[in-house]
């Protein structure tokens, strides 16, 4: 008689995150409603790319020709592509102007680089359900595996941070999009463990992120993530085999050879506290940590803009992971090191009273006077702001600026606790962000489509029971 030996058991992780995934039931409704706002949010960010042409080369088919009949939909174009491909896409749309929603953590994350996983995999399962007769996923399906890729991403963010192990944040979105992913194409449990380990192996690098070697692959790097789990969901669903000891073995494991032996955990127990506390970037496109110094610096532009040449100096004051990140001098190489650089987006603020993802291109960086700007600058750390950045009762988002004039004038300090897409501020913040999409449809559609586009996101009630198709469709161009 053959003996088969015990399967191995899963790291409970993975435990974690399938049965979170497969069967934990969101309870609060808000959570449904602002996952709809960064589903528009995505959608406005998406529709910004079109007008990137570094980005646009990368969106569509691999090779020209290679679309696919009811495939997923690419918002802003023609495309119909295979689930893998459409996910690349429309994520790196999403991603590409660094204006999408931030979660702030001890590693943190753009949790919305998981729209282009679940879009794209809800709109091809619902395409071939339709061809077999039998209905399509709804918008509310799509919103909970939202709910569920941003809490997984988040949460696990609050567990670790990964850039001092040389990781890139993303990987935390191909784990949540392999995942959820799984689901949104029928696997079992057992399915989304094996999806889920495999999207341990191969972590990404950092260093594109940082010093000189900051570059364009910081606005694709999560969409390469989540089509890779796209890829590794379908492979699992298919039937392959995952590892259960990924994070655990004591030699080869995720913790030993990644983590130099610190356990790769989550932070608290998966609810729907990302979705509800996401902050969204309403103000321009920059890091997270100077939203609220762009609002201020924008507050103070009108004092400032018609007296450039009488400024004497321009003081910052800020919070120590704002140091850390983005504060930055020197020569700025590509549009990508410059939106991450704070006097950059300053400068820009002050002068044009505005901030947008064009403003970090070439002929807008040759203004003399934006590094005229820069050499005015200091930048402080304000240990108050630091504490309540830190006190996680609050995630708090402090910044300030103070221009001073040669004549001993000036703005005063102007300060702001949370930018505008912070949860404390949902009631003002909202009606910016749809205001945001609006402006991005008068772009691209005619009235008639812009029209049947914001009668379906603007009616909750209406949009979660539409299919998720009847949402793509409209974004066609």
């Amino acid at each position: 008689m053959t003996h088969t030996p015990e399967a191995l058991p899963y790291d409970p992780l993975l435990i974690n995150i399938a049965d979170y995934v497969d069967s934990y039931v969101i309870q609060n409704e808000r959570a449904f409603e602002i996952a709809r706002y960064c589903l528009i949010d995505s959608m406005a960010c998406a529709l910004d790319a079109l007008e990137h042409a570094v980005c646009m080369r990368l969106v569509g088919p691999p090779a020209p020709g290679a679309e696919m009949k009811n495939g997923a939909r690419v918002p802003g174009t023609g495309y119909q592509l295979d689930p893998v491909t459409a996910t690349f896409s429309i994520g790196a749309m999403v991603r590409w102007t660094d204006f999408s929603d931030t979660w702030v953590a001890p590693q943190t994350t753009h949790p919305s680089d998981d729209v282009g996983a679940i879009l794209a995999v809800a709109d091809y399962v619902s395409r071939a359900r339709v061809a077999e007769g039998k209905p399509p996923l709804t918008l509310r399906t799509a919103l909970e595996a939202m709910i569920k890729a941003h809490e997984i991403q988040g949460v696990l963010g609050l567990g670790q941070g990964l850039n001092p192990y040389g990781i890139d944040h993303v990987l935390l979105v191909k784990i949540a999009c392999a995942a959820v992913a799984a689901k949104l194409l029928g696997g079992t449990r057992e399915q989304i463990m094996a999806a889920t380990s495999l999207a341990f192996f191969d972590p990404p690098l950092c260093v594109h992120r940082f010093g000189s070697n900051t570059g364009p692959r910081k606005s694709w790097a999560a969409a390469e993530c989540a089509s890779n789990a796209v890829r590794l969901a379908l492979m699992a669903v298919k039937g392959e085999p995952g590892y259960p000891q990924v994070l655990s073995h004591p030699k080869w494991g995720f913790n030993k050879t990644r983590m130099n032996g610190a356990e790769f955990k989550r932070g608290g127990e998966f609810g729907a506290l990302v979705m509800e506390n996401v902050i969204f970037k309403i103000m321009g496109p920059v890091v997270i940590h100077a939203q609220s110094s762009i609002e201020c610096a924008l507050a103070v532009s009108p004092q400032v803009r018609e007296r450039l040449d009488q400024i004497a100096a321009i003081k910052l004051f800020t919070h120590q992971r704002t140091l850390e990140t983005i504060d930055k001098k020197g020569p700025l190489r590509n549009p990508a090191d410059r939106d991450h650089c704070l006097q950059y987006a300053i400068a820009v603020s002050l002068l044009r009273g505005r901030l947008t993802a064009a403003d970090y291109e070439d002929d807008v960086a040759a203004d003399p006077r934006i590094d005229q700007l820069r050499a005015l600058m200091t930048v402080e750390e304000t240990p108050a702001y630091t504490a309540r950045y830190n006190d996680k009762t609050i995630r708090a988002n402090p910044n300030g600026i103070e221009v001073v004039f040669k004549d001993g004038s000036g703005t005063g300090l102007v300060e702001r606790e949370n930018p505008a897409g912070h949860p404390l501020r949902r009631t003002e913040g909202i009606p910016l962000l749809i205001n945001k999409l609006t402006h991005r449809l008068e772009r691209y559609y005619s009235p008639e489509q812009r029209q049947r586009i914001l009668d379906l996101c603007l009616d909750h009630a209406k949009f979660q029971q539409a299919s998720v198709p009847e949402f793509t469709d409209r974004f066609a161009r």
